[in-house]
């Protein structure tokens, strides 16, 4: 199959991407830098992304092209042969998909790296993809991002159709009254909020609305079935006892875990089982925290579980999931992705080691943290907070 039949199929998908909504992640990536990573889990937008970039700088194929690793073509060719043949027809910007289902990845960007210092390399790949231990270490060459599902506020983008501003952290701690007030003037957050908790998080939410939930068990089941057994060298015999793993955490999320009773119950030691624990959060699927974040290791028992984004809560449970499990979630979730979440003695969370917040419904009173320096309560179902009570729905805008 000819290289020329690559670049056709990147022009047309180039052509026909959809530029509406353009993720936030996008101003955060370092464009200019020679080899860029984009990590994350299934079904998130990483390939959208590769190709709103591509657009965005609106140059000739032959300048600029696309390729998923997973395409045909590579049965027959090799990552270097691609690049060669790119390079010498003048080409600038590269940008590889899936890199995870090429074999031999890591060497090969390597050399492709060392061998045309004119090309720019971008590569995505799974959540587990990685980068420091692979055979080849690209950690000195790349830099790597990872990426989640949609913000509640790039779904407002979506569902309203007008730009919304995102906030830091310290905005939202210092004027979030202002800013609750200014955003309640173009739409109702308490409306949109409870759509975005039961399916909301994953960009395919619009595709196939009946079937958003499946699919979502289908981004599962591809990444136990294929991407843990392919990444992790997990045996094949060994994914039903990580699938139900995975089924007790969703039931009890959040899951505070027993390591000698819940590890006897599955049929495997210690060790074994905190590595299910550690490759679920890899994955995408749930969240590990921790009271101590410093020096966590790949051994050490999380203090509680979280799944990884709300929508998981209407897919994996077998029951209408608690409130405030899921309250909790979507806070986790939306923090963690810029930000270092602890588990607090006092309060729910700590965040980057200075600020305590306690979540809870639209009465939920402060007294518990009078004596806990910059701490703040965290209230669902209102719309605009005062003092140290701030909208739940309002942390959805970091990113």
């Amino acid at each position: 199959m000819d290289f020329e039949v690559l670049k056709e199929r990147s022009a047309r998908k180039v052509d026909k991407i959809d530029t509406g909504l353009v993720r936030s992640i996008m101003l955060d990536i370092e464009w200019n830098w020679r080899l860029i990573g984009i990590k994350g889990a299934r079904g998130i937008g990483k390939t959208t992304l590769l190709l709103q970039r591509l657009k965005q700088l609106n140059l000739p194929v032959e300048d600029a092209m696309y390729a998923s690793c997973d395409d045909i073509w590579f049965s027959e060719h090799r990552l270097v042969g691609l690049a060669d043949a790119f390079s010498k027809r003048g080409g600038k910007y590269l940008f590889l998909d899936e890199v995870h289902k090429y074999p031999n990845w890591s060497q090969e960007l390597k050399n492709i790296y060392d061998d045309f210092p004119e090309l720019k390399i971008v590569f995505t790949g799974s959540s587990l993809l990685e980068i420091l231990n692979a055979r080849a270490d690209l950690s000195r060459r790349a830099i790597t991002y990872n990426m989640q599902g949609l913000s509640l506020r790039e779904y407002l983008t979506i569902e309203t159709q007008q730009q919304i501003p995102l906030f830091k952290l310290d905005e939202i701690l210092n004027n979030h009254t202002e800013i609750a007030k200014s955003l309640v003037e173009s739409f109702r957050p308490i409306r949109y909020f409870g759509e975005y908790l039961l399916r909301g998080y994953y960009p395919f939410y619009r595709e196939s609305e009946g079937l958003y939930y499946q699919r979502i068990e289908e981004v599962i089941n591809l990444m136990l079935y294929i991407e843990l057994p392919l990444l992790r060298k997990i045996d094949m015999s060994y994914v039903f006892k990580i699938k139900q793993l995975l089924q007790i955490i969703a039931e009890a999320s959040p899951f505070v875990p027993n390591v000698s009773k819940l590890s006897e119950r599955i049929g495997v030691n210690r060790n074994t089982f905190i590595s299910y624990l550690y490759y679920l959060h890899e994955s995408g699927i749930t969240h590990n925290l921790f009271k101590n974040v410093n020096g966590i290791t790949r051994l050490q028992k999380p203090d509680k579980i979280y799944l990884e984004n709300p929508n998981l809560h209407y897919t994996l449970g077998l029951s209408i999931p608690n409130k405030g499990h899921v309250r909790e979630c979507f806070f986790l979730n939306q923090l963690t992705y810029k930000h270092q979440v602890e588990y607090a003695d006092a309060g729910d969370f700590k965040i980057d080691g200075t600020f305590t917040f306690e979540l809870g419904g639209k009465s939920k009173n402060p007294a518990q943290l009078k004596k806990t320096k910059n701490s703040f309560v965290v209230a669902d179902e209102i719309e605009i907070g005062t003092a140290n009570r701030i909208p739940l729905w309002l942390f959805g805008f970091l990113y």
